[in-house]
């Protein structure tokens, strides 16, 4: 299931705060938007990655379905969080046959859980050279029921899951189609989401250093419930800069800022381990997308922090659409949270 081929794919990032869904179709090799839509779900529908209550998220997709219209049946997903162990190994040089039987044991020693309790897949990223013994594999396990769980609620609502991916590189493909490389950068992609934040580190524009963390944007929407004694969605509405009954954006701000210096810290421990276990220099370049990326004042927090550019990814940067279809200014509003969904449907749009 983990990096199947098909053609004519649907993106669907099945988020803790919303399904995002976007069809592309390639013409001459630029991508042209077909459909996309939001979908809010309910806290309680995914807590921390894990599907909590399947009928609410199936309820949404088939809203999400009705609404854009989408026909194509085939969907890619993907997934995040502590259920997916990404590593990259070296084995001994072989043939892609040899390896293909042999990868299950080499990803034994590496994968935390019981080897039969995972979905394996794996990418050869450098072939054995003249006068090396090993060659450099990306190995990436997710753990077999939450695959499960995600690809169910897919078929309940009348599609198949044709395709499930990691959100890390999903996002890193949304990059790489509507951004030029630059590869003499090390670039951090920092997609936040409402419960997970994924930080994938590319070096000379190929990923070098992968790392999920649980602070992301529900830690302020919870600060500022504690600390005004609001509900979620008033609390919600009051981190995205609206007032709230007596409340407004101004009185939020330094409990936003609070929780930003604490993303920052742990975005900060990731950043010391990579610079700890790798040759390469440090991070020249912060990349956001997710909801979470537009928390008032969050990029200044971070800029103050980091000392190094930071940029809100724009998933449709490059990717056209027919004057009248879509809202542009809607489009600006909402790009930053579709960075996971467009990197899917870039992925296998066309084939």
């Amino acid at each position: 299931m983990l990096f199947s081929r098909s053609k004519g794919l649907v993106g669907l990032d099945i988020g803790s705060s919303a399904l995002k869904l976007v069809e592309l179709q390639e013409k001459k090799g630029e991508f042209w938007l077909q459909r996309l839509g939001v979908e809010p779900l309910s806290p309680e529908a995914i807590v921390d990655g894990s599907i909590m209550d399947s009928a609410l998220v199936v309820d949404a997709l088939n809203r999400l379905v009705a609404a854009t219209g989408v026909k194509t049946p085939n969907f890619a997903t993907s997934l995040s969080g502590h259920s997916v162990i990404i590593k990259k190994i070296q084995v001994p040089a072989m043939a892609a046959e040899d390896l293909s039987e042999q990868i299950r044991w080499e990803a034994e020693q590496y994968i935390p859980f019981d080897i039969n309790d995972v979905r394996l897949d794996y990418i050869v990223l450098s072939e054995g050279e003249p006068g090396r013994d090993n060659m450099d594999v990306l190995l990436v396990a997710v753990k077999r029921d939450k695959v499960n769980d995600y690809v169910s609620v897919i078929g309940q609502a009348g599609k198949v899951a044709s395709l499930v991916d990691v959100d890390a590189f999903a996002i890193q493909n949304a990059y790489e189609v509507n951004y030029d490389l630059d590869h003499s950068k090390v670039v951090a992609l920092v997609n936040m989401g409402a419960s997970v934040t994924n930080i994938n580190i590319l070096v000379r524009g190929q990923t070098a250093f992968w790392r999920d963390i649980s602070s992301a944007g529900n830690g302020f929407t919870e600060a500022l419930q504690r600390e005004f004694n609001l509900s979620f969605d008033q609390a919600e509405r009051l981190k995205r800069g609206q007032p709230v009954d007596r409340y407004q954006p101004a009185d939020a701000r330094a409990v936003l800022d609070s929780v930003s210096g604490e993303l920052a810290t742990e975005i900060q421990k990731t950043f010391d381990f990579f610079a700890a276990t790798s040759s390469e220099g440090p991070v020249d370049e912060i990349v956001l997308s997710g909801g979470c990326a537009l928390t008032p004042n969050l990029q200044q927090v971070l800029r103050e922090r980091f000392g190094v550019p930071i940029e809100v990814l724009d998933p449709l940067r490059r990717i056209h659409y027919r004057d009248g279809d879509f809202d542009r200014d809607w489009l600006r509003s909402i790009s930053p949270m579709l960075a996971v969904a467009v990197g899917l449907a870039v992925r296998k749009a066309g084939g």
